[in-house]
């Protein structure tokens, strides 16, 4: 079903830029009006300030107008599959809490994850909510 998700997100780990890690990352973006949108790891001599190939992707799609997701293809240069670190998986719950994670490696194939079970208890925007004070 995510097969050539997951080719775009290898397509896109060639491009990585980790000259430090030596560790490639790919990801692709499924909007939901079927564009897909690509991104890869970018790494920078002051680790704070890489990102990582999940936040390259989602941030061509926002850019380009696209709001909802449905799924996100991630690929690395590892024998296993890498799911997306933390922060990945906040900014992502916030634009498809009820889309699919796509991992693959070479070792173990596709595996695919709910949003929800990668993050679960979320902070999300209802979070932000104002309450009320008492007394």
């Amino acid at each position: 079903m995510y097969e050539s998700l997951v080719e775009e997100a290898k397509k896109a780990r060639n491009m990585a830029y980790c000259p430090y890690s030596h560790f490639a990352v790919g990801a692709a973006l499924l909007a939901k009006d079927g564009r897909i949108f690509t991104g890869c790891n970018i790494e920078n001599a002051s680790y704070g300030a890489t990102i990582c190939a999940e936040r390259v992707a989602l941030g061509k799609a926002i850019s380009e107008g696209a709001r909802a997701f449905v799924a996100i293809a991630i690929v690395s240069s590892a024998e296993e599959n890498t799911p997306p670190c933390g922060i990945c998986r906040q900014v992502l719950v916030e634009w498809m809490p009820e889309g699919d994670v796509v991992l693959w490696s070479k070792k173990a194939g596709i595996q695919v994850e709910p949003m929800a079970a990668l993050l679960p208890g979320a902070f999300l925007r209802a979070s932000m909510k104002e309450q009320t004070k008492e007394g």
